[in-house]
């Protein structure tokens, strides 16, 4: 298969079209999309100013840019334009400005989707150094404290990856690491990718699947509707995008990682997905249910625990309470935890909505902040 670098380079819009559709392509692609409110968070300001003003938030997916990253990830002129107003490379006092207003004491930094996952050789090696050694240098040392980050790796390179990852736990202190879909036309189950997970586990950090846009093949296969008659490329893409392919593939990438035994080789290898799950609590019945069988032989565990043992999961963009209380339906509440997907949705939309949430504190406070130090090893 023939990987996309760039998958909406070929779309052609004019700035009018581009801003008007900038809310729909979504949240990893760097265009504006209001989160998903649920009417918790629509109650009356002053009774959410009351209640529970006290937690603390440590914030698990926020995403940060530069001008490298822009014009290797950037969809066309418009594009760049409209990600360096979103606030994306504001890693200083705007951002810190926003956290204390939205009440959030700790961000967990990662680059720009898709990083410089794609990007082979010496180059991609050299670039992923740039930028976690430019949030370790940068924002980590200059605000000590408020934030954390997910290493970037250059995972073209599985080898360098792993060291890369070593590198920046043990001398920059990073949380772990960050991967955004397919690389190149592979998912993290293939066998290529072994060191970096086995290095992962070594350490003892946690690897954020984000999504990302697919290979040419699998595109043009689900998501082009050209052929079918009706031409609309930048439609196609955010299909494709956060609009519903990214939640799809993310789930499709967890089942590998099961079915294909890669925890029972890992074992302690931990994974963190966004989104309330990528939709995983609504399908979690059908997928324990019909799969049971058929992996019973050949996984040391029934398929449904590594979903409890494996993984963790974050409000990322989500804030709708219904999916809050149906992911922790089938998963603990030890498993959770707070996300905003900041800029391309509101700190303290976030913040408010979680405060509303009819929980027990106790549950409240492990998913705003407390099973991220558990899981990070870090203190708010």
């Amino acid at each position: 298969m023939k990987p996309i670098e760039n998958p909406l380079k070929s779309v052609v819009m004019g700035r009018r079209n581009f801003l008007s559709g900038a809310a729909a392509l979504g949240v990893g692609t760097g265009l504006a999309a209001p989160a998903i409110v649920s009417r918790a968070a629509a109650t009356e300001p002053s009774v959410i100013a009351s209640r529970d003003r006290d937690l603390a938030f440590i914030a698990t997916e926020e995403t940060y840019t530069t001008d490298e990253l822009i014009a290797l990830n950037a969809i066309n002129d418009e594009h760049v334009e409209y990600l360096k107003e979103t606030g994306l490379a504001e890693i200083g006092p705007g951002r810190i400005g926003a956290m204390d207003v939205a009440g959030i004491n700790v961000q967990i930094l990662s680059a720009h989707t898709p990083g410089v996952q794609n990007v082979s050789g010496r180059e991609g090696i050299d670039f992923a150094y740039r930028l976690n050694k430019m949030i370790a240098d940068g924002p980590m040392a200059i605000y000590p404290g408020r934030f954390q980050a997910y290493a970037t790796l250059p995972l073209r390179d599985p080898e360098a990856s792993a060291d890369e990852l070593e590198r920046a736990v043990r001398e920059d202190g990073f949380v772990g690491a960050m991967t955004n879909g397919f690389i190149g036309d592979k998912f993290l189950d293939h066998p290529e990718f072994e060191p970096v997970l086995a290095r992962a586990e070594a350490l003892g950090v946690p690897i954020y699947m984000h999504p990302g846009f697919p290979p040419e093949d699998v595109f043009n296969i689900y998501y082009n509707t050209t052929r079918s008659g009706y031409d609309q490329q930048f439609q196609n893409y955010i299909f494709s995008g956060s609009g519903y392919g990214w939640h799809q593939e993310v789930i499709t990438q967890c089942l590998r990682l099961i079915i294909t035994g890669v925890f029972d080789r890992f074992p302690n290898l931990q994974m963190i997905i966004g989104h309330m799950g990528e939709g995983l609590p609504f399908y979690y019945e059908r997928i324990v249910g019909d799969m049971a069988e058929s992996t019973e032989a050949s996984l040391n565990k029934p398929i449904g625990q590594y979903f409890s043992d494996n993984f963790w999961y974050t409000t990322s963009a989500f804030f709708q309470d219904e999916l809050l209380h149906l992911l922790l339906r089938y998963i603990s509440v030890d498993r959770v935890m707070f996300g905003t997907d900041y800029p391309f949705a509101d700190m303290k939309q976030g913040t408010d909505w979680f405060r509303a949430v009819d929980l027990p504190r106790e549950a409240k406070e492990k998913i705003a902040f407390r099973n991220a130090e558990k899981l990070f090893g870090i203190k708010v």
